[in-house]
């Protein structure tokens, strides 16, 4: 069996979200929609992690900082969206449409990374990093995190670039009394 690289990996995670998103496109039954939404939303959030953790950083000062930047912040729009979709159910107002928009966000990141030439992986792809390596490391911290998500639940999404936002899961704080 021959070895997968880091860029196929991430690739072949891209597959996969772009799969579920067309399957909730399809999907019309509440409980149905709640389950793939459960599957994105894990996906996405290991993803992230990986490449936040292991790939960007890997690359920093290897590649144009500005495509490590602009990921990490993309990153972040898709945690904003991903908290409100596990506080939420398909019963509430603009849960389609949250869907919907995290979609587009994903697809515009995905062609950020893909793209032929100039984009982030083709760049990785031109540095001295041994790619197959790099995989190891990130399969054996993604099977970590799902390990850890059985068990647990999805973590709350932490942002890394967002100021004065914090986002986390479960009921706002009570109001104040005066």
């Amino acid at each position: 069996m021959a070895k997968i690289d880091a860029i196929k990996l991430l690739k072949d995670d891209h597959r996969e979200v772009e799969d579920l998103f067309e399957q909730f496109e399809k999907a019309t039954a509440k409980d149905r929609k709640a389950k793939i939404v459960q599957k994105i939303c894990t996906e996405l959030t290991v993803h992230s992690l990986i490449e936040e953790e292991i790939f960007y950083p890997t690359f920093r000062g290897k590649i144009e900082d500005d495509l490590l930047d602009e990921g990490y912040v993309e990153h972040d729009g898709a945690k904003m969206l991903i908290a409100e979709l596990m506080a939420g159910d398909p019963d509430d107002a603009f849960y389609d449409a949250k869907v919907s928009v995290l979609s587009e966000e994903i697809e515009h990141h995905v062609k950020e990374e893909e793209r032929p030439s100039e984009g982030m992986f083709a760049q990785c792809r031109r540095t001295d990093v041994d790619l197959v390596e790099l995989a190891e490391r990130m399969q054996a911290r993604k099977d970590e995190l799902m390990a850890m998500i059985k068990a647990n639940g999805l973590p709350a999404p932490e942002t890394r670039s967002f100021k004065g936002a914090k986002v986390i899961y479960g009921q706002p704080p009570a109001a104040p009394t005066t």
